[in-house]
């Protein structure tokens, strides 16, 4: 038989089979336990990159181990397939867009097939496909019965390279996440999701995600962003209005020496005073063009100017001056802010800027501020001062004293505030779910009935450089007829944002073809939620906080019986090359079917999941390559030496087992423990990977030194068949044909995951580390059970330690059992 390791042609030959037999589909109900394992679903831009291949590498790698263990597994594999890049290549290259998008997705499956990534292919989705997006607007239409989808005329995150709003987590220092234009501030008619309405729910419930990284379940408490405070309203002098404040700081109030209204306020219009309004308006209309990086950040400089209003301090009856400024933003908190300059740093810096009064309100304790010695605002605790009857409280008593205050007084209420805003899912762009709404000039905004979805994407439209939306300009989509009195009427022209797509798509799983309801309520309930949820840590915000206010509402519809749809979370690291992660700009891309080519894909998926932990970063290594490599070849040449020998073997050891034979045993029965806790407790596959090749290494050392007269042959069947159910998860390519060339029954992935025996992970014999007055002077192979006093009649037997000991008086022997016995003489 040909021994050579010839990758290509056992890869194909196994990919073939496998595809002629569909090995990974799975019925939706049956009496076994279940596991939905899934990795978040890719964009289909026609080339997978290293970081693809990790993340699906770790998928597939847990998906096997738990089919081996008799679960049921669900894998699927799927497209988000909506999104800018389509729409570029249409402008740039006059694609179409969906024909851009299905050959890609069909070069992107032909590339994980070579992977041999265990995908049930039949539960396959794409969220562009009309029978997926037709139930993505169904969701719409529910969010809108609900009013948890609405419009409004609102100041939004404009992107002038992509043509199209950005929500605020799609904006990265002042930059669109995708492009890295600058971006701008616009206002425009948008539509928003409340996800507000869940924002305590989504902050609660994160204590529930014990099986999620602490970094991202922080990083998603950090974006909700609760806030204790109170509301507090000031009456505009002159007018019939009052300002309302949200602060966590009531014991600073009687420190309150200026009002800032945001720029984009409407009352900063109404209250300008005639004298001021032209450099008001002029200030408004500059700082509405920066982005909110730029009006926000701690570098970004404070500008400001007076309105020539003022109001009051409910607390004090002193009129303070109401200015307008950058660093305020509409939609967060109320829009407007008292000025506390001696308690608050930005605060600080801006009355110093513009020479306005600084009022100490907190001392410290035993210590006096003076304000024209300050250099910086004091935030600290301390005592109340200059706050009338609340002077002497430690100010962190004075909080609910003052709020039950003005509570009392009716001039203000304890409250809660979250930074979170509502999700603006508008997208002035073609490639996208279009929004199922109407606009009549007789019934106004009206939604389209449930039994005319979906609303279909045209695909003759003419795509233009300026990066407008084609659709606009789509005659036969744009007019239509109202669905409520049948006149004339005009579609919405924005389409979703992408992350609706991808908010819902793991229940679209469970029943891809239902065309009835978006999807099966029983088969959601067998499978979800997801067991075991897989992607990059970038989406801590964006999707996963999508998902989980999703699923939330579908709670709420009863549509589902649980609240969070991810139960355990694993966040890989990214593939790096020269310390830097890879990309077209640094000309370090390393392509997946290069190495493929030269190695195989056992070798890629090896090498990716050998080279570091799966939650940290990977240095990518030609030479790391190359010896997984090297260790595939080890593998094929020792299984291929062994098969004659192993394919008459009995099928158990029988009998005690001694020496080398016993040895060999033992060291099977351990990989298999250690490989088994690293898969399923730690997901610390390359330290399973490093104990199989020490397997391999003892096999060889088998194989070569012991003779074949003293070998157990069931014994060297059991190690190479569990060595090779052990490693079938990490490399199924060549597992699989070894398997085969053993004489083995069915396919190797199909066979139970292997148990070890507790019995044979006990030593039979352990060495002795034997010390003189501390000093290590020998060490003894002896028997694990030997008893105290065998052990001293063993130890001083030895020519070694007789000859140390000549001439010396033994005092008293020390032992450790199992570890070291310590001879202390003089």
């Amino acid at each position: 038989m040909d021994d050579r390791y010839r990758f290509a042609e056992i890869e194909e030959k196994w990919r073939q089979r496998w595809e002629s037999g569909d090995p990974y589909s799975i019925p939706d109900f049956s009496d076994n336990p279940k596991f939905y394992c899934l990795e978040m679903f890719p964009y289909p831009s026609g080339k997978l990159h290293m970081g693809h291949v990790r993340n699906y590498a770790i998928g597939d790698v847990v998906a096997r181990f738990k089919r081996m263990r008799g679960y049921d597994v669900l894998h699927p594999m799927g497209w988000d397939a909506f999104g800018l890049p389509a729409e570029n290549a249409a402008i740039k290259h006059g694609i179409p867009p969906a024909k851009w998008t299905w050959d890609n997705i069909s070069e992107m499956r032909r590339q994980l097939k070579q992977m041999a990534v265990s995908y049930d292919w039949q539960r396959e989705i794409a969220t562009c496909h009309p029978g997926y997006y037709r139930w993505t607007q169904w969701f719409f239409l529910e969010f809108y019965k609900r009013d948890l989808a609405y419009k409004k005329k609102a100041p939004v995150n404009w992107c002038p390279a992509c043509a199209t709003v950005l929500a605020n987590e799609q904006v990265v220092h002042g930059r669109c996440e995708r492009c890295g234009t600058d971006v701008e501030r616009r206002e425009l008619s948008q539509w928003f999701l409340k996800i507000t309405d869940y924002a305590e729910r989504l902050l609660r419930d994160l204590q529930k995600l014990q099986g999620w990284p602490d970094k991202v379940r922080i990083m998603q408490e950090n974006w909700i962003g609760r806030s204790e405070g109170a509301e507090i309203a000031f009456d505009v002098v002159g007018f019939d209005e009052k300002i309302t404040v949200f602060t966590t700081r009531p014991d600073t109030l009687f420190g309150v020496t200026y009002m800032v209204l945001a720029p984009e306020h409407p009352l900063v219009d109404k209250l300008t005073a005639p004298e001021r309004r032209a450099e008001v308006e002029e200030f408004v209309r500059r700082a509405r063009n920066l982005s909110e990086l730029d009006r926000t950040s701690g570098e970004a400089e404070k500008q400001g100017i007076p309105i020539g209003a003022s109001c009051v301090n409910p607390l004090t009856g002193e009129a303070v001056p109401i200015w307008t400024a950058n660093y305020v933003l509409l939609e967060y908190g109320t829009g407007c802010v008292m000025g506390v300059p001696a308690h608050d740093q930005r605060d600080f810096e801006f009355a110093r800027k513009y020479d306005l009064p600084i009022r100490v309100v907190i001392q410290p304790e035993g210590a006096a501020i003076n304000v024209r010695d300050m250099t910086a605002a004091y935030d600290g605790n301390g005592v109340l001062v200059n706050s009338g009857p609340f002077n002497g409280l430690p100010n962190k008593q004075a909080i609910p004293e003052i709020t039950r205050h003005l509570e009392k007084m009716g001039l203000g209420k304890r409250t809660i505030n979250y930074r979170l805003r509502d999700w603006l899912i508008s997208r002035q762009r073609y490639w996208g779910c279009p929004i199922p709404i109407v606009y009549c000039k007789g019934c106004g905004t009206v939604p389209v009935p449930e039994e005319q979805l979906p609303v279909i994407l045209p695909s003759d439209v003419a795509f233009k450089p300026s990066g407008q939306s084609p659709l606009v300009d789509a005659e036969d989509f744009v007019n239509t007829s109202c669905p409520a009195c049948g006149g004339p009427a005009r579609r919405e022209t924005d389409t979703m944002d992408t992350f609706i797509d991808s908010s819902w798509y793991y229940f679209r799983y469970v029943s891809p073809r239902d065309e009835e309801r978006p999807f099966n309520i029983d088969a959601v309930g067998r499978w979800c939620p997801v067991d075991q949820y897989i992607g990059g840590v970038e989406h801590a915000i964006l999707h996963l906080l999508y998902s989980r206010f999703f699923t939330k509402v579908l709670f709420d519809m009863n549509l589902v019986n649980f609240e969070e749809p991810f139960a355990n979370l694993l966040t890989q690291g990214m593939v790096l090359k020269d310390g830097a992660k890879m990309s077209k700009s640094k000309g370090n891309v390393v392509s997946p079917e290069d190495i493929i080519a030269q190695y195989g894909a056992d070798t890629v998926r090896l090498f990716i999941l050998f080279a570091a932990p799966p939650e940290r970063d990977l240095e990518w290594s030609d030479q790391g390559v190359e010896g997984c490599y090297r260790f595939l070849q080890r593998v094929w040449r020792l299984v291929n030496s062994l098969g004659d020998e192993i394919r008459t073997a009995p099928a158990q050891p029988a009998g005690y087992l001694v020496g080398v034979n016993r040895g060999l045993r033992r060291l099977t029965h351990y990989t298999i423990k250690k490989v088994t806790e690293d898969i399923d407790e730690r997901f610390n596959f390359n330290t399973a990977i490093s104990a199989i090749m020490e397997m391999v290494n003892g096999l060889y050392q088998y194989r070569d030194r012991v003779p074949a007269v003293d070998r157990d042959p069931a014994v060297l069947r059991e190690a190479v068949e569990h060595l090779l159910l052990l490693l079938a998860p990490f490399a199924p390519f060549i597992v699989e044909e070894l398997w085969e060339r053993c004489g083995c029954q069915g396919s190797v992935h199909r066979q139970p995951w292997p148990q070890y025996d507790p019995e044979m992970l006990v030593e039979d014999s352990v060495t002795m580390v034997v010390q003189i007055n501390g000093k290590v002077r020998d060490r003894v192979l002896v028997p694990a059970d030997i008893s105290l006093s065998e052990l001293e009649a063993l130890i001083l037997s030895q020519p070694r330690i007789q000859a140390l000991l000549e001439g010396k008086r033994i005092l008293k022997i020390i032992p450790v059992p199992g570890k070291l016995i310590n001879i202390v003489v003089k």
